[in-house]
């Protein structure tokens, strides 16, 4: 009687799947949940997919700290986050549960304004008095930069409210896009021309 030869070593190796998406996808909860238990997980972040593009959600334990377009590069946001906020930085999708079902509700024309714990820490001075104000322009309106500069309490730093837009920690939340120049045309956004153009009109503010 002849016995079956032992299977060699590689072979072993070889009939196991490459990658096992749901053991990874298991184990980087338990390292989430760990992280956050340890006092370790001081920025959670994932990624959400809108028409406007893919979208970054950075958060504290303060609420929603940064929201990012592709076109800001998504790393060098996460690389910033690290240094101003915390190093302790870790992709946790279900912390930011909340605030994606938002923006999915928004997309879909469900959701007129947002309710989320926000933390403001990357917006200061005149800039912070910017966005505050900001969901003060109702969905489907627009103001103008002098307007907006008159009611942050300085008339006459428009040029100074076109920074604090553009460099918005927290854009749709924080509706800069809202924010137009004089004459009615769009201007500058972060996301680009295109995306500003899009919200308006899902707005019906184009």
């Amino acid at each position: 009687m002849t016995t079956a030869p032992e299977p060699h070593p590689e072979h072993l190796f070889t009939a196991l799947p490459a990658e096992d998406a749901e053991a990874q996808a298991r184990l980087h909860a338990r390292l989430v949940t760990g992280a956050h238990r340890a006092g370790l997980l001081d920025v959670a972040y994932r990624t959400v997919e809108t028409p406007v593009g893919t979208l970054l959600l950075a958060a504290t334990e303060q609420g929603v700290v940064r929201i990012a377009y592709e076109s800001q590069d998504h790393a060098a946001v996460l690389a910033d986050l690290a240094e101003r906020v915390s190093p302790r930085v870790l992709e946790a999708p279900d912390r930011l549960a909340g605030a994606a079902g938002q923006l999915e509700e928004y997309f879909e024309g469900r959701r007129t304004a947002f309710d989320l714990p926000l933390d403001f820490r990357l917006a200061k001075g005149f800039r912070r008095a910017v966005i505050t104000h900001l969901p003060d322009i109702d969905y489907g309106r627009t103001e103008s930069y002098a307007r907006v500069a008159e009611a942050a309490g300085s008339p006459k730093a428009f040029r100074a409210v076109g920074t604090a837009c553009a460099t918005n920690p927290l854009p749709l939340v924080l509706p800069c896009h809202r924010v137009v120049r004089s004459d009615g045309s769009a201007g500058a956004y972060a996301g680009g021309a295109e995306a500003k153009h899009a919200l308006l009109a899902l707005e019906g503010a184009a």
